[in-house]
């Protein structure tokens, strides 16, 4: 590493044509620059320069020897622009992980940045399942929920509302609840999971806590496949606001009892460094966050 740093202050002398003008670029001092010259004239064996007191010029070995460090030079100078230019302007593959059910939002979110910045190209993994962000190259993740301790970055963008919902079907047949309590012996559609049981925490109008532990005939892995099983008619399911405030605008859903609080959900945006972010994920992580705070249903 030495030998690289001498050969750079070797190139830049010969590029300013005096070591007080290597120095001044450097931000050494001219004693300094000198001595990493005559550091490398002693262990090559060579002279690289004459000096005199009103110039400098090289020596046929330092012509050779000048034209692999000024390659060096220009190299290491074209690797630092082109990190100042993925640190200031979006360029290159993003690769983007997030779940199934958030895809639809990805397009309108990240419509404009793309259209507006041709370098940058986008990859999109779509998979309930968590990606490990190392082994498949992830630049940015939407995660929902509570979050596991990692050495990850992790920013807060939303919140969704749980909403309970149910198909017009099935409030025609079984009517509009006015307690928790008595849904219990219904069909439920719910996120699979090992225990096979839901355990539903929610707060009554006055802010009381209450909790209902119920068993869904329907279950699965993917949120998005709940909702449409819900609007089927097939039980009662907890939903994302976000998800299905179209859907409860148009008609396809009820929400039932709307002055309960059944919690919110954590919209998350996580990257696998924490330190100096490229302009790619910077700006694809502002521009997701404001298109979902304008999103019915999102909470700040």
């Amino acid at each position: 590493m030495d030998d690289l740093k001498r050969m750079a202050v070797f190139a830049c002398v010969v590029q300013h044509g005096s070591m007080s003008g290597a120095a001044r670029a450097l931000g050494m001092s001219t004693s300094a620059v000198s001595q990493q010259v005559r550091r490398l004239e002693s262990d090559g064996g060579v002279t690289l320069l004459h000096r005199s007191t009103r110039k400098l010029v090289l020596t046929e070995a330092g012509q050779r020897y000048h034209a692999r460090c000024a390659a060096m030079w220009t190299a290491a100078e074209q690797a630092r622009a082109e990190l100042a230019a993925s640190r200031d302007a979006p360029s290159g593959e993003l690769r983007l992980s997030a779940p199934v059910g958030f895809a639809r939002f990805v397009a309108p979110a990240l419509g404009q940045l793309l259209a507006a910045h041709p370098a940058l190209r986008l990859r999109l993994l779509v998979d309930d399942a968590l990606i490990d962000l190392i082994d498949a190259r992830i630049d940015l993740a939407i995660r929902f929920g509570r979050l596991a301790d990692s050495t990850w970055a992790a920013r807060r963008l939303c919140a969704t509302q749980w909403w309970l919902c149910a198909a017009p079907a099935w409030v025609a047949q079984h009517g509009i609840p006015t307690h928790p309590d008595v849904l219990l012996t219904q069909s439920w559609l719910g996120f699979a999971r090992d225990n096979g049981s839901l355990l539903i925490e929610l707060r009554s109008p006055r802010g009381e806590a209450h909790a209902l532990r119920v068993e869904p005939r329907i279950a699965s892995n993917n949120q998005l496949s709940i909702q449409q099983m819900c609007e089927a008619g097939l039980g009662l399911a907890l939903v994302g606001s976000m998800d299905v405030h179209e859907a409860v605008q148009a008609g396809r859903l009820v929400q039932l009892l709307p002055d309960w609080s059944f919690g919110t959900l954590d919209i998350s945006a996580v990257t696998p460094q924490r330190d100096a972010q490229p302009a790619k994920v910077r700006l694809a992580m502002a521009a997701i966050s404001d298109y979902l705070r304008q999103i019915p249903g999102a909470l700040d």
